[in-house]
């Protein structure tokens, strides 16, 4: 058994994480309050993955949900206390070698405006439809002009 990898993501509402694995099967995700768990077989050889995180903060079981592809896993854990921001996702601030930032889909977002809330309506949309991967929305709906910010924030890489 081993960890899958995987990349996270920050919202106003919600907080992200793909695991990064090709042709998943027996997806179990496990969202409680302050823990989150997944595991999977993966691949022809049948791999078996194994995560588990103590998140940073708490979250609302019932609103998280996950979706599969033939490449990924993403999981959308919704926050309890939306609009407050997570600087990483553990709890505690030990790196852990399996995940990084997704920083692709990182934008520093107290500033914006009720933009997420719209986005994480799409995202449980497309999930009541459960398509491929082609029906993922643009979750960030902004440009890369952020990127060259000197006063962007950046997060902790755990």
């Amino acid at each position: 058994m081993q960890p899958a990898s995987a990349k996270w993501y920050d919202r106003r509402d919600s907080v992200f994480i793909e695991f990064l694995v090709e042709d998943s099967k027996d997806v179990k995700v496990n969202f409680e309050k302050s823990k989150f768990g997944f595991s999977c077989l993966s691949g022809t050889e049948n791999i078996k993955h194994s995560n588990e995180i103590d998140l940073f903060g708490s979250i609302d079981q019932d609103g998280s949900k996950h979706k599969r592809t033939d490449r990924s896993v993403l999981c959308c854990l919704r926050k309890a206390e939306p609009g407050k921001s997570w600087p990483r996702i553990t709890k505690d601030k030990a790196k852990v070698n399996w995940l990084s930032v997704d920083f692709n889909n990182w934008k520093d977002w107290e500033d914006d405006s009720e933009e997420d809330v719209a986005n994480y309506d799409r995202f449980s949309e497309m999930m009541g439809n459960m398509g491929g991967e082609d029906d993922l929305p643009d979750l960030d709906g902004a440009d890369e002009e952020s990127a060259d910010s000197d006063d962007e924030k950046m997060p902790d890489l755990e």
